[in-house]
């Protein structure tokens, strides 16, 4: 997921954009919009599409569940560092140069990935996925926010938080229907998704450039992480919601299909792509859904979503009722989404726009460490102990950094009466 002014920022909304060059012919501005709506789904559906094609590495290849979180940890560090150093890049040098090179970087990784033939290669693969991402995540929420009609004022903010999770669901479950159903399964959905860049990349170049040049580009890759004092107390608030709601995605992301699998005995792929479905797709809705509700309402549901389908699906793998699980995983995907809506709007009113970039990068890497960090770990336990008491422990450890999410809420909320 990425961030872009919500609803409740609209002290942010950026200055109006640039002409285009003279004598250039470009998209209209609408056409543009949902060029690179379309654009941002294309980047997150390539992010998940490996997810179910993990179980089938690791029966090809006969590697640990171990190697498998590392292989999806390793997508997370190259975003994260990309995030820190090329996130305001764009700001300086335009946003058409750090589309085409974010787009080119993603096609230097899907080649790689149809060339993976073992685990080296593929770690490889998913890290410079990793970095064409995080580059691209950053610029488009820009561009949309650029683009944003005057008439919709909270199009870009909708969109920027529905879009990744709609894709997230979109590429795991297309891939699952494709390893199930289709030709070459660890290597066709990479042949599309390379396609779809090529044509993204005629799209950009066809796009009007919508941020002037500005001076300091070589001093905006220097990382800087900061939250302005009166504003910690307020981030501290909320990092049990994203340490619960970004952890949970890890699990589902990483581990996700191995579960169907190996607890319920789902060996389609197809099923394997659902589970993530299942989780992203109610939360994209739900962003959409719910982006005129209060923030302190949002938040409350979001944690007390995200406990009750946490419970759900625990309850589904003790009993090992897939229908109790299916549940439980759709109730956590809307609290995931109103989780994400509600705690970036809050963010962004109540900090200064001179405040924003370097606070969103905190809760970036906030984030991307809560969805990474405890997959891994998982992956060595379900080595160790086995991966149903792995997803219980898991699945217990979500559940408390929820309530203790509903817990800090309520805190902020008598602090601030």
């Amino acid at each position: 997921m990425t961030v872009a002014p919500t609803h409740q920022d609209q002290d942010s909304a950026p200055a109006a954009a640039p002409p285009s060059a003279p004598g250039r012919r470009g998209l209209s501005r609408p056409a543009a919009f949902a060029a690179i709506a379309a654009i941002f789904v294309l980047f997150m559906a390539a992010s998940s599409a490996p997810s179910p094609l993990y179980v089938v590495y690791q029966h090809q290849w006969g590697f640990s569940a171990t190697t498998l979180t590392t292989v999806f940890a390793v997508y997370v560090v190259g975003m994260i560092g990309s995030l820190l150093v090329l996130g305001a890049l764009s700001d300086h040098i335009g946003r058409r140069p750090v589309l085409v090179s974010a787009i080119a970087l993603e096609a230097v990784a899907m080649v790689l990935f149809i060339a993976a033939g073992d685990v080296p290669l593929l770690l490889l693969a998913r890290f410079v996925q990793g970095i064409a991402t995080g580059a691209a995540m950053t610029t488009l929420g820009a561009t949309l926010v650029d683009l944003n009609p005057p008439h919709a004022p909270h199009r870009a903010g909708v969109i920027s938080g529905a879009a990744p999770t709609f894709g997230l669901g979109l590429g795991a479950l297309g891939c699952g229907f494709l390893v199930q159903y289709g030709p070459h399964p660890t290597r066709l959905v990479y042949v599309l998704l390379l396609a779809g860049l090529v044509v993204a990349g005629l799209v950009i170049a066809a796009l009007p450039e919508t941020s002037a040049l500005r001076p300091g580009a070589v001093r905006s890759l220097q990382p800087r992480l900061g939250v302005a004092p009166r504003l910690r107390a307020d981030l501290v608030a909320l990092v049990p919601i994203l340490v619960a709601s970004w952890a949970l995605a890890g699990l589902y992301l990483a581990l996700g299909p191995s579960v169907a699998a190996g607890l319920f005995g789902l060996s389609s792929h197809v099923v394997g792509g659902l589970v993530v479905t299942l989780l992203s797709v109610p939360a994209s809705i739900t962003a959409f859904a719910l982006r005129g509700w209060p923030t302190e309402r949002t938040l409350a549901l979001g944690a007390a979503l995200l406990v009750a389908g946490t419970a759900v699906g625990l309850a589904g793998v003790e009993a090992e009722s897939v229908t109790a699980a299916a549940l439980g995983t759709a109730l956590a995907g809307v609290g995931f989404g109103a989780a994400g809506l509600a705690s970036f709007g809050t963010l962004a009113r109540i900090a200064e726009p001179a405040e924003r970039g370097e606070l969103f990068a905190v809760v970036f890497v906030i984030s991307y460490l809560a969805l990474s960090v405890p997959a891994v770990v998982a992956g060595f336990a379900t080595t160790d102990v086995g991966l149903h008491r792995t997803a219980v422990v898991y699945s217990i450890a979500v559940i408390a950094f929820g309530a203790l999410a509903l817990v800090a809420q309520r805190l902020r909320t008598a602090r601030a009466s």
